[in-house]
C-alpha cells in the first residue's frame, strides 16, 4: 500500500500558516509528500525547503488571482497537485496548511487505510475535527464548525476537489467514506488579533468577487475581535509534538468567557440536542458514510 500526501500553499510566511507543522505531522504516515507552491509575495519556497525529508517533492504553480468566487482557486490548485500523484499510489492524504495530525493517530490511520485499500466500495476516509480558536486553549463547539471532513481519498481519476477544496466528489456525486478514529487539529483561527486580521485580509481576495468590497473589508479594522463567538469550550488534551515549538513561542494570551453563549432559539435547541445525544441534526454532509463488512 502506498500513501501520497499532498498540500497547496501560497504566502505561508505572510499569513503565518503552520504549514511546516502540517506537512511534518503526516510524514510518518505517507510514503511521499507532494507540496505545490505558488511563490507569491514571501519566501514560502524557502520555508518548505527547510523541512528535512527525502519524502518531500516540491512542484510549482501560479494561482489565478482573478478567481474570486467562493474560494474556487483552492479546488483548482488541489486538483492540479492531485494530477502529480503517481499511478502506483493507493491513497491520497490531503492536508491543508493550517491542519495538523497528532502523532497518536499515525498507526490507526495507516491501519484503516490498509484495511480498506482493496475495498472498491470505499472512496475515502472521514476524519473528525477540532477547531482551535483565538489561542491554543479554546475549541469551537457550535454548529458553525464542521465536525467531520474527508482527508484521505482513493487515487481514482474521477475523484476531484469540490468547490473550495473542503471536500471531494465524483462529478456531482458524493463519495462513499468510512470513519477513521483520528482527529484533524485545525489551527486556522489561532493567531494574535493583528495576525488574524491580516490573514483574513490576505485570503478575502479569493472569496469576494467584488474587488472593491474586498478592499473595503481590508480597511475596516486593524485587529480581529475574538470575543465575537457563539460557543467555545476549553481544550484539555495535548497538542501534537510538532506544534510544541510554535505554541511555546506565541506571544499573545487572552481569556475568553466560555460561559457566554450566543445562539438564536433554534440554534440553541439544536446545540443542546447535540450535546445531549452526540448527534448533529440538519447539517450538510459532502459525503456518504457507508457500512462495510
Amino acid at each position: 500500500m502506498k500513501i501520497t500526501g499532498i498540500t497547496i500553499i501560497r504566502n505561508a510566511v505572510l499569513n503565518d500558516f503552520p504549514v511546516v507543522e502540517a506537512i511534518t505531522s503526516i510524514l510518518p504516515v505517507v510514503d511521499e509528500m507532494i507540496v505545490s507552491i505558488d511563490k507569491g509575495d514571501d519566501d514560502t519556497d524557502g520555508l518548505i525547503k527547510s523541512i528535512q525529508s527525502k519524502k518531500i517533492k516540491i512542484v510549482y504553480s501560479t494561482w489565478d488571482m482573478n478567481l474570486r468566487k467562493g474560494g474556487e482557486v483552492y479546488a483548482i490548485e488541489t486538483n492540479k497537485v492531485m494530477q502529480q500523484v503517481s499511478a502506483d499510489t493507493d491513497w491520497i492524504f490531503y492536508i491543508q496548511a493550517d491542519e495538523v495530525i497528532h502523532e497518536k493517530y499515525h498507526e490507526v490511520i495507516r491501519q484503516t487505510a490498509e484495511k480498506y485499500s482493496t475495498n472498491s466500495k470505499v472512496d475515502g476516509l472521514l476524519f473528525k475535527y477540532l477547531h482551535f480558536y483565538g489561542t491554543y486553549d479554546y475549541v469551537g463547539d457550535s454548529r458553525k464548525w464542521y465536525m467531520y471532513e474527508v482527508r484521505m481519498i482513493k487515487n481514482y481519476p474521477e475523484i476531484k476537489s469540490y468547490k473550495d477544496a473542503q471536500g471531494f466528489r465524483k462529478g456531482e456525486q458524493k463519495i462513499n467514506v468510512v470513519p477513521v478514529a483520528a482527529e484533524v487539529y485545525h489551527y486556522g483561527w489561532v493567531k494574535s488579533p493583528v495576525q488574524m486580521k491580516q490573514k483574513l485580509n490576505h485570503v478575502s481576495r479569493f472569496w469576494n468577487e467584488d474587488e472593491e468590497l474586498a478592499a473595503k473589508k481590508t480597511n475596516e479594522s486593524d485587529v480581529f475581535d475574538f470575543n465575537d463567538f457563539d460557543s467555545l469550550r476549553r481544550f484539555t488534551g495535548t497538542h501534537p509534538i510538532v506544534m510544541q515549538k510554535r505554541i511555546e513561542s506565541h506571544n499573545w494570551k487572552f481569556e475568553l468567557d466560555i460561559q457566554k453563549k450566543k445562539f438564536s432559539i433554534k440554534e440553541g435547541l439544536l446545540y443542546f440536542i447535540e450535546k445531549l445525544t452526540g448527534k448533529r441534526l440538519f447539517t450538510f454532509k459532502n459525503y456518504r458514510i457507508i457500512k462495510t463488512v
